[in-house]
């Protein structure tokens, strides 16, 4: 009898295509999310924190609780 000739070097193959189309995939879907996400400009210095009227009224529901 005749030995078969193991294939595993096909199985590799077609495994490799596999994962690297899966990668492909990957990498252009999250190429497009970044393209997608819009630039947010910095917010200007000193404006910080300003305690207005509807923020006194939250500060005072949470004391008479």
């Amino acid at each position: 009898m005749k030995k078969q000739a193991s294939d595993m070097g096909r199985r590799q193959l077609l495994k490799a295509l596999a994962i690297g189309s899966a990668a492909g995939v990957v990498a252009t879907a999250s190429g497009q999310a970044m393209a997608a996400t819009p630039e947010v400009a910095p917010a200007a210095k000193g404006d910080g924190y300003q305690e207005s009227d509807h923020v006194r009224s939250y500060y005072a529901s949470l004391r008479t609780k």
